[in-house]
């Protein structure tokens, strides 16, 4: 299966032993936006809005076109400070586009528990729990 990972990037350093793992599984992994460079963003938006809008216009095309050419993708909603199992904004794009083009939606961790669980819960994600061979 091929798998675009999504997640924030603030959980990146959690991507190398997964993206192993789903390997030796037979996988084909896609990283995220900007795993390369994590810092982009920031960079970007001290330079300014215009510069910013931009890239970040960019990273949504581009997170568009990894998800149409994927079979799925897996959410790492990793524990963020004091929010349970994380998902922010670009990732619940990313987890919308997926939905509405009927790509599987994979998460690490349970659904958070906040504003967006009702939307979340709609596009009914395999929960993983944390076990990656239940990715099939």
């Amino acid at each position: 299966m091929k798998i675009f990972i999504c997640c924030s990037k603030h959980f990146y350093k959690f991507i190398p032993p997964i993206k192993e793992e789903l390997e030796k599984r037979g996988h084909s992994i896609t990283l995220p936006n900007s795993y390369e460079d994590p810092l982009a963003e920031e960079r970007i938006k001290k330079e300014s809005r215009e510069k910013h809008i931009s890239w970040k216009t960019g990273m949504l095309l581009c997170q568009n076109q990894k998800i149409i050419s994927n079979d799925s993708i897996l959410v790492l909603n990793m524990d963020k400070d004091a929010q349970k199992n994380y998902i922010g904004g670009a990732t619940f794009l990313e987890m919308f586009k997926a939905w509405e083009k009927e790509k599987k939606i994979f998460l690490y961790n349970p659904i958070p528990n906040n504003i967006l669980e009702d939307e979340i819960t709609a596009f009914d994600p395999v929960i993983l729990n944390k076990d990656l061979s239940k990715i099939k």
